[in-house]
């Protein structure tokens, strides 16, 4: 699960320490914010029809599939592999799974460059999408990485426990943190999956940093998916969302699948929210 500043930066300046590269943060750019009202830039008849588009199966492909390039690899050596979709302004960051037993996000981070397409946003958004984090986890079916940790607790946020280890301690977070440094998203997604306790599996977004208008957008488009606040669940110490989100206020959507969907199911329940919201950032200035 990932963790909101108010008015610090769009342009993510990243942390990355000792541990990553020994650099400094980077000075934000107050000019790119995000402004609460972006995220109803656009009307529901640009939403409608950038989803329906998205449903036409001769949508030209965005990225050929030997565009996937490699920005690190995991403890046992599997490459973690990115691609890049577009040409515009709006720089994206998606991340298709960071524990290894969520897999429910799969099928949306291999349709977005199509869906990206159809939906005429190539010319306005540059999305880099994150195939998965933990290709070791994925291999064995467990949240944690090869050395099991919680990638999801490894990143420099200021909550982070730092009793047993410093944070960036593991291979595949410290290449995100150096891809994010490069990248300097000014949006960030990331596709997890909620119910560890059958008994609580559901599906929501959770904001953190200016992400609220997006969150409500999202939302609204698929209605099964609630907004639910950070305040409201568990805290998540040394997590990508209190790192980016809280801490360098960036804008963070997490994206809470239904644990054991799916995930062709997640895709079409929320590929209109995805759209809705890359198609309202874009419309910011």
């Amino acid at each position: 699960m990932g963790r909101s500043v108010a008015t610090l930066p769009s342009v993510l300046v990243v942390l990355v320490c000792a541990a990553c590269a020994g650099r400094e943060p980077r000075a934000p750019s107050p000019d790119a914010a995000v402004d609460a009202g972006d995220a109803h830039a656009v009307s529901p008849s640009d939403v409608a029809s950038s989803a329906d588009d998205a449903d036409d199966a001769r949508a030209p492909d965005a990225a050929p599939p030997d565009a996937w390039t490699t920005f690190g690899a995991s403890v046992e050596g599997r490459p973690l592999r990115r691609l890049d979709v577009g040409h515009g302004p709006r720089r994206v960051l998606w991340i298709g799974g960071i524990h290894g037993n969520e897999p429910e996000g799969s099928v949306a981070t291999a349709e977005l460059p199509r869906a990206l397409a159809a939906a005429g946003l190539l010319e306005r958004v540059t999305l880099t999408l994150v195939e998965d984090l933990d290709p070791d986890g994925r291999a064995r079916g467990t949240r944690g990485n090869a050395h099991g940790v919680d990638l999801n607790r490894d990143f420099p946020a200021r909550n982070a426990s730092r009793r047993t280890r410093e944070p960036l301690s593991q291979p595949e977070s410290r290449a995100l943190a150096e891809l994010v440094d490069a990248l300097r998203p000014e949006l960030v997604f990331v596709a997890h999956s909620w119910g560890g306790d059958p008994r609580d599996v559901r599906e929501f977004v959770n904001p953190d940093g200016p992400a609220h208008d997006l969150a409500e957008l999202f939302a609204a488009q698929a209605p099964a998916y609630e907004l639910v606040e950070s305040s409201e669940i568990s805290p998540t110490p040394g997590s990508l969302g209190s790192w980016l989100g809280v801490d360098l206020g960036l804008p963070v959507l997490t994206i809470e699948y239904p644990r054991g969907a799916d995930p062709s199911r997640c895709w079409d329940d929320t590929r209109a929210a995805i759209l809705a919201c890359l198609a309202a950032f874009a419309s910011g200035t």
